[in-house]
């Protein structure tokens, strides 16, 4: 099963009004559980290089299923899987990706966000997850 056209529209919908609150031009990618982009949104005046970062996080967060920053657990310095971050055509092992699931808990897809600092990317990141479960 794979993230909607519709909840990937709620999804982007929220983390936009959130980037507003945070007065952020954000990026905001949604891809599908096949890493397929399903929807984006590129904010007025958000930086053109947030667009990979931000496609990149939602890609981390689906191909492992968590929340992108997790992933740098396995990969830094002392860890058990460095260099992992050069695997499947680039991680971002940062705040901001988080995967989206349905109500049983099922893998549908990903949100990606970048545009702010990074904690402003995780909070624009949970507003939209948070819309998907409203």
């Amino acid at each position: 099963m794979n993230v909607s056209l519709q909840q990937a529209q709620v999804v982007i919908a929220a983390a936009q009004a959130r980037a507003r609150e945070l007065g952020v031009q954000a990026v905001i990618s949604v891809l599908d559980a096949g890493v397929h982009l399903k929807a984006f949104h590129r904010m007025d005046g958000a930086p053109l290089g947030s667009i990979d970062v931000a496609t990149g996080k939602a890609k981390t967060a689906v191909l492992f299923g968590c929340n992108s920053e997790d992933v740098y657990e396995y990969l830094k310095p002392g860890a058990p899987a460095p260099g992992l971050e050069l695997s499947n055509g680039g991680l971002m092992p940062f705040a901001g990706g988080m995967s989206l699931r349905n109500a049983d808990g099922v893998l549908i897809g990903a949100i990606g966000v970048s545009g702010g600092a990074v904690p402003q990317d995780r909070l624009i990141a949970e507003a939209g997850v948070a819309a998907l479960g409203a």
